[in-house]
């Protein structure tokens, strides 16, 4: 697990800049000097109420630096040196968050950039080529899912989606007749066979009988959706009225009339479950009663055992997520047992409520999750020596018997 916020490269970058200048100070007319100076560096950077993250990345980052300056130059036969060497090496940890950041904000711009090349491409190849750009993107970031239309047939999608980030997306059929009308603006619509005529504006003032039929004729054209932003607005109904662990399915859909096709149980059970890749497409159907509803709740992972339901992968992704920003802050304490159980107790805490709210399985806490962070546990002696501090949570989100298992590691460094 990454620290100091590295998924924001200004952060980032501000804290690489104050420990490379706390490196640079390093020197003087022996050991105790080149220490001296940079503590007297690292002190520039200060901290309050009203600091930016930026600010406070500095602050720490310097005092990390020096810190480990003026403990090498309290080494018996410490130099100037040796001195500036401790400062690199502790700068350097710095370093590699700014990469990370970069690989973060390289792939987030690829993405953005493929969306704005392929707006008004709506070619089929552009569009899959898209959905791949944006699965890994996913399985990179590791805290958004993509939902993805269904477009030529199923057979066209699944040999076109592909890639190892299947299971941080899902797809939906088929498109969906809607009560919504069709915007436009009437200076824009053309109208053809009507002499000294261009444009239906201008038809509304010289034939008004003939403007009316042609305003009810595309009144009546109504719009065909893809299912995806309709699915979208699923996720975010079903995540505020039960949570993030509740499957999106069994959910009706406002201002839909009816999807373009009528999906048999036979055509939804082919679409279900792909026996050759997994890749399963969630269907839309319509049944008496109930009017139209979402009827699959699949990621296209659709073979794995753990990550092949869309709540599933989900409730991980929220939960992988509070527990990275939740700890963060604990980056500088120091890795000992005091760290290892404050940090513990508050995930169990968390989770805890998880479960109380429905979202694990299993009728006691103990059968639901697990947090483990210790020496001899999650660490071995020389992890602590190297300043990680590896967290270790499994959850039972799908059966009480079987743990899902995630793995956060911090680079402490002691102020």
């Amino acid at each position: 697990m990454e620290t100091i916020a590295v998924s924001n490269k200004t952060v980032a970058t501000d804290a690489q800049t104050a420990a490379q200048a706390v490196v640079a100070s390093v020197a003087g007319a022996d050991a105790a000097a080149a220490g001296t100076a940079a503590l007297v560096k690292a002190n520039t950077y200060t901290i309050n109420n009203t600091s930016t993250s930026s600010q406070i990345a500095a602050y720490y980052a310097a005092q990390a630096v020096a810190a480990d300056a003026k403990t090498a130059a309290l080494v018996a036969n410490a130099t100037v040196t040796t001195v500036k060497s401790a400062a690199q090496a502790a700068a350097a940890v710095f370093d590699k968050y700014v990469t990370i950041a970069a690989q973060k904000a390289t792939a987030a711009t690829a993405t953005k950039n493929a969306v704005s090349s392929r707006f008004n491409d709506t070619s089929i190849s552009k569009v899959y080529s898209l959905y791949n750009s944006a699965l890994s993107q996913a399985e990179f970031m590791k805290d958004r899912f993509v939902i993805m239309d269904v477009l030529g047939d199923d057979t066209i999608f699944r040999s076109k989606v592909t890639g190892s980030g299947l299971k941080y997306g899902a797809a939906y059929y088929p498109n969906l007749k809607t009560v919504l009308n069709y915007d436009f603006n009437e200076a824009e619509v053309l109208v053809t066979g009507v002499s000294g005529i261009a444009s239906l504006e201008d038809l509304k003032y010289s034939n008004s009988d003939l403007y009316n039929q042609a305003k009810n004729a595309i009144a009546s054209k109504q719009v065909i959706m893809a299912p995806s932003s309709a699915m979208a607005g699923v996720y975010a109904k079903v995540d505020g009225t039960a949570g993030v662990f509740k499957a999106p399915a069994n959910v009706g859909l406002n201002y839909v009339v009816a999807p373009t096709e009528k999906i048999s149980q036979e055509r939804q059970d082919g679409l279900n479950v792909d026996v050759v890749a997994g890749k399963s497409i969630n269907a839309i159907r319509t049944f008496t009663g109930k009017g139209t509803m979402v009827w699959g709740a699949r990621t296209l992972d659709g073979n794995s055992n753990e990550w092949r339901y869309v709540s599933v992968r989900r409730f991980f992704n929220m939960v992988e997520e509070s527990v990275k920003k939740s700890t963060e802050r604990f980056v500088f304490e120091p890795n000992t047992a005091n760290t290892w159980i404050r940090v513990q107790t508050m995930i169990e805490n968390f989770l805890n409520q998880q479960w109380r709210d429905g979202a694990l399985a299993g009728s006691k806490p103990e059968e639901a999750y697990y947090v483990s962070v210790g020496l001899n546990k999650t660490m071995s002696a020389q992890d602590i020596l190297e300043g990680r501090m590896i967290i270790e949570v499994g959850m039972a989100a799908v059966r009480p018997a079987e743990f899902i298992i995630l793995r956060f590691s911090h680079k402490l460094q002691e102020a």
